[in-house]
């Protein structure tokens, strides 16, 4: 804001306003100044601080999920492995045991899949309206087709209808332009066979084949009927109605993609082993260890004051003296004492893992682990430990929620946000008024001291003026 003060020395008094004036304001102002900027400073300082602790748990939350996928979980007890993927893969619980099974894929599990009879019209042609019954494995779902309905139209009211419980139709058109409509489901299984009715010239029956070479007025199923898949387990025979095959070694699922190669009698086994994942339980426990030493040090280096050009511990972090950091860790670590879905393995310190009693980091002691990991069963142990037998109980979802009440939406560090967006906005209203009360105060100081200025001017050009009347007087006396 420009300054209303003119520069230089008053004519009439001679003083230097502009500086008298100056010190006059910086004095009323200097107080209240300080006061702002201090805690603009270390309000900003604080804003600062919540986001990068917020980002801080954010990574630390994606490490724990990252580490408890279900898909791929890090602390698997043991590994699953096939030695002809393409055949069949394999995957392991924390139930398994370790050992080698041949397995033979001898049929995939099938779906139905069945087409109408031939439409001479295409896809345009009409159909007659009513209440379309799709019937599977003793269960009826219903398609209204309303009227002026055409084939088209009826394939995307089954779409609509029915994708949810895995129905789905489409339309196949021939050389000649004759059209049927093709129901598929992907529910597979022996008795998952698809029936229609209910539309005059959409009636399928699903447990008649329609052969390769049908009439046009045949409908039924196209190739053969929905299926169990088949399988031999050390030539123990197994069937399935998916090609998901779980429980039948125990600890394991199998999932099937294609028959086993060979003559039937004679196809070649798949080998699939099931080892302890001692090295990759280590690997993943060592970034579970790195993931909460990352967090400490952040929350650390947020906390702590550091020392100034002296030497001394005055220079504030952005959560020095506050109780939010040491709650937050407070709440984490609890996870790591607690008594968990481990079984007989209760708590970290039983795997080598270990606090140091100065910086409260945590470290992994190989020795301790490797020694612990030869108890039989231990594999799994673990596993459970950190995955845990629900979707809750497991160490790294208990470690994730716990920081749940500081970074969700409206959480403790969105509150502690808002509250210091809520101040700086106070910080700045009052740095405004204060701006405003600055030059109002200058204004009224330099018209004072201007008068001032001008009140002294002319009282010395009085003073003047009547000493030269008076030397004027002497002087025409001493003339006579």
């Amino acid at each position: 804001m420009a300054s209303p003060i003119l520069p230089g020395s008053g004519l009439g008094s001679g003083l230097d306003i502009g500086a008298i004036v100056t010190a006059l304001v910086n004095a009323d102002k200097s107080a209240k100044q300080t006061q702002i900027d201090t805690q603009t400073k270390t309000n900003s300082l604080k804003i600062s601080g919540v986001g990068s602790l917020k980002s801080a748990l954010a990574a630390f939350q994606k490490s724990m999920a990252d580490l408890n996928k279900a898909s791929s979980p890090a602390f698997a007890g043991y590994t699953a492995t096939s030695n002809s993927p393409t055949i069949l893969g394999a995957t392991s619980d924390s139930t398994a045991v370790p050992g080698t099974y041949n397995v033979v894929v001898k049929n995939l599990a099938t779906g139905s899949k069945v087409a109408s009879a031939a439409f001479a019209g295409g896809a345009a042609s009409a159909i007659p309206s009513g209440t379309l019954k799709i019937s599977q494995n003793g269960i009826d779902y219903n398609v209204a087709i309303p009227a002026n309905a055409t084939l088209q139209s009826t394939r995307d009211a089954i779409n609509t209808a029915q994708a949810s419980n895995g129905i789905s139709a489409n339309i196949v058109t021939d050389s000649s332009g004759a059209s049927r409509l093709v129901l598929s489901s992907s529910k597979t299984g022996a008795g998952m066979d698809l029936s229609v009715s209910g539309i005059a010239g959409l009636e399928i029956d699903g447990s008649q084949k329609m052969g390769d070479n049908p009439a046009a007025g045949a409908s039924g199923t196209v190739g053969e009927l929905a299926s169990d898949a088949t399988i031999t387990i050390d030539g123990l025979p197994v069937t399935s109605k998916t090609n998901t095959v779980t429980g039948a070694i125990s600890g394991m699922t199998l999932n099937l993609t294609a028959v086993s190669p060979g003559a039937p009698g004679a196809q070649t086994a798949a080998v699939v082993t099931v080892a302890t994942n001692t090295a990759g339980i280590q690997t993943s426990l060592q970034t579970f260890v790195d993931s909460y030493n990352t967090l400490k040090k952040t929350i650390d280096a947020l906390s702590k004051a550091t020392p100034d050009a002296d030497g001394n511990l005055t220079v504030s972090a952005a959560f020095t003296g506050d109780s939010l950091p040491r709650s937050l860790m407070a709440d984490i670590r609890e996870q790591l004492t607690e008594t968990g879905a481990g079984g007989q393995l209760a708590v970290l310190s039983q795997l080598g893992v270990m606090t140091d009693s100065k910086t409260g980091l945590l470290a992994l002691d190989a020795s301790v682990f490797n020694k612990r990991m030869e108890t039989p069963g231990m594999a799994g142990q673990v596993q459970q430990m950190f995955t845990g037998t629900d979707s809750k109980n497991g160490l790294l979802a208990r470690m994730s929620a716990s920081v749940d009440p500081y970074v969700k939406t409206g959480g403790l560090l969105d509150q502690r946000s808002s509250n210091l967006t809520n101040l700086a906005s106070s910080l700045q209203k009052q740095q405004t008024a204060l701006d405003l009360r600055v030059a109002n105060l200058t204004s009224t100081l330099t018209a004072k001291y201007n008068a001032m200025d001008l009140l002294v001017g002319q009282m010395k050009a009085t003073a003047s003026s009547i000493t030269s009347f008076f030397s004027s007087l002497n002087a025409q006396q001493s003339a006579k």
